[in-house]
């Protein structure tokens, strides 16, 4: 077995991030978590910091190092999604405030230390929201950005388009300059956007599988999803809630369940129509170097199966 593949999560909690994190933290084989840095985005940092110490006592891993980063974009006013997610942004389950302590460090600090102390290409950076933290790091020490081994997010659109506005995702949309300088940065990166993530839907028999664990972690996930679903069955008409952020998770784990295409993403950060748009050349038309993996298929019954499996653990 090779050894687990050492991350740090990016995270905005969120039901679906908080689901990503308990995959994370049920698959140690794969996975070594160094550390959850939080920012804000679905709902401002106060919550983000506090929901993933939620999650990971959830999961039975309270010494999982969470950090506070960023509370606001690089250049512009906060965007938040209550609309989505509920005013805690882990509406659903009714769970306990954490005692598990936050660390005192910034999250930024936190990743630019972590790239420092390990031998380059052995860290992947995990963004399941606002790419602030990530930009702000490699901003702060351009040094780090040679020893990122890769980025695997959630974000962006191509055919999809848009979930915030008519052509940009939420995650891109709310900072579009930090997502600039990251798909600029050189470092390889897999993005998971709205395409695959609305192949992954909670179908009530997926829900009833986490239900049917009977543990306060499956429980829990059929809670959140319950809650999360309502918005977008009424949203897009779908039979279930896209699980957007464990596909980078699951993607980490098992990565035969995704296919897509290495191509040129460019964000735009001009445009009033179009701000936080990732214009991903697709089909190739343009002369612009490819610079990301942009996912375009899952394997939707294989990753809830790994899923199902995985929560089953905690």
């Amino acid at each position: 077995m090779p050894a687990p593949r050492k991350i740090i999560i990016d995270t905005d909690p969120g039901q679906d991030d908080a689901v990503a994190i308990l995959l994370a933290l049920a698959s140690p084989e794969e996975i070594e978590v160094l550390g959850i840095t939080a920012v804000a985005g679905n709902v401002p940092l106060p919550l983000t910091q506090k929901n993933a110490r939620i999650v990971c006592e959830l999961a039975g891993k309270p010494e999982t190092k969470v950090f506070a980063g960023c509370d606001a974009p690089m250049k512009r006013p906060l965007v938040t999604a209550e609309h989505v997610h509920g005013k805690t942004g882990l509406d659903g389950p009714t769970l306990p405030d954490p005692t598990m302590p936050l660390q005192p460090q910034h999250g930024v600090d936190f990743i630019i230390e972590t790239l420092r102390k390990h031998p380059a290409g052995t860290v992947t950076l995990c963004p399941l929201g606002p790419l602030t933290n990530i930009a702000q790091a490699f901003v702060q020490a351009p040094d780090v950005v040679e020893k990122v081994q890769e980025i695997v997010l959630m974000g962006g659109a191509y055919f999809e388009v848009g979930n915030i506005t008519p052509a940009a995702e939420f995650n891109i949309y709310v900072d579009p300059e930090a997502a600039k300088i990251v798909f600029a940065s050189g470092v390889p990166i897999v993005v998971m956007p709205l395409d695959v993530t609305h192949k992954a839907l909670v179908t009530k028999p997926r829900n009833d599988a986490f239900r049917a664990l009977g543990t306060p972690v499956g429980v829990a996930v059929a809670e959140m999803t319950d809650f999360f679903e309502r918005f977008d069955r009424e949203k897009y008409g779908s039979e279930g809630a896209p699980l957007h952020d464990p596909c980078v998770t699951a993607y980490l784990i098992r990565p035969e369940l995704f296919s897509g295409r290495h191509v040129n993403v460019e964000i735009e950060v001009e445009s009033e129509l179009t701000l936080g748009m990732t214009v991903a050349d697709w089909w190739g038309v343009t002369d612009r170097a490819p610079n990301a993996t942009f996912m375009g298929d899952v394997d939707a019954d294989g990753f809830f199966a790994l899923l199902t499996e995985r929560l089953a653990r905690l």
